[in-house]
């Protein structure tokens, strides 16, 4: 079986859109713009093979119809499946998706499981590689869960978000972990008010600053590393939950509302 590639697309101002490639052809997730992933393919000589989409925001959809009709000009477009989420509205789909459902696609080899995990918007999936040609797991998980932080409600309710959240946390620790977003230094920033004592949280705020000092990605993560410094997975932690109690001047009575909190908290922060 060959190796597979996964590359990060830049796109807009903060976006990743993720190829991945066999050396040949490739599989692309969320292209919200068909410009950057079609340079990508260009520059490497790549084929497109398939569209994966994880929900409807124009930023992880726009660029689908652009990349479908530049095939179709040169006679390969109707050969290009596009996978998403059943209980989401979106154009161009030719196999709507839910939970537990798979997608096989032959080249490049690419086998992914679905996983619901509504919040961010009402329909939003995930895709699940249980395991690539070195045996390491793989998620594309759109704008539910980021590095050190998750996805806005725009949609979904807490509850919701945390039993989504919950369901990812629960992926094996060497899951590579491919976000949508580098939101990564601003989630540190709110993640280290939250748990001012995590060393962890601290030396990963190092790396991911000399990373970006460097214009290198600080994307995969691993679910592992997200269980150790991302706020949002820890809402059962004791400094975690004393924060939010300080910062609300009130007791937090369950895991639930620590989440609301939490989500409530982030979207004011600055």
């Amino acid at each position: 079986m060959k190796t597979l590639e996964y590359v990060p697309v830049p796109a807009f101002e903060d976006n990743y859109i993720w190829l991945v490639s066999d050396g040949s052809d490739a599989v692309v997730v969320d292209p919200g713009d068909a410009a950057p992933v079609e340079a990508c393919l260009a520059k490497r000589g790549w084929r497109l093979t398939a569209i994966l989409l994880t929900h409807h925001h124009h930023d992880h959809v726009g660029g689908v119809e652009d990349l479908l009709a530049s095939r179709s000009d040169d006679g390969t477009g109707g050969a290009i499946p596009v996978y998403g989420p059943a209980g989401e509205r979106i154009e161009h789909l030719t196999q709507r998706l839910k939970d537990g459902d798979r997608v096989s696609i032959a080249s490049p080899a690419l086998g992914v499981s679905v996983i619901d995990v509504p919040g961010h918007t009402a329909g939003h999936i995930a895709y699940f590689q249980h395991a690539d040609p070195t045996g390491t797991p793989h998620l594309f998980c759109g704008d539910t869960l980021f590095a050190s932080g998750c996805g806005r409600l725009f949609e979904g309710t807490p509850q919701q978000m945390l039993a989504s959240l919950d369901a990812l946390a629960a992926l094996p620790e060497n899951t590579q972990v491919h976000c949508a977003h580098e939101y990564t230094l601003s989630n540190i920033r709110f993640a280290r008010a939250c748990e001012p004592a995590n060393d962890a949280l601290a030396r990963w705020q190092e790396d991911a600053q000399a990373m970006r000092a460097a214009d290198q990605p600080t994307l995969p993560t691993t679910i592992g590393h997200e269980k150790a410094v991302n706020p949002f997975l820890r809402v059962d932690e004791v400094d975690v939950q004393a924060a939010l109690a300080a910062h609300y001047n009130h007791a937090i009575p369950d895991r639930l509302e620590a989440f609301r909190l939490l989500r409530s908290w982030k979207d004011k922060f600055r």
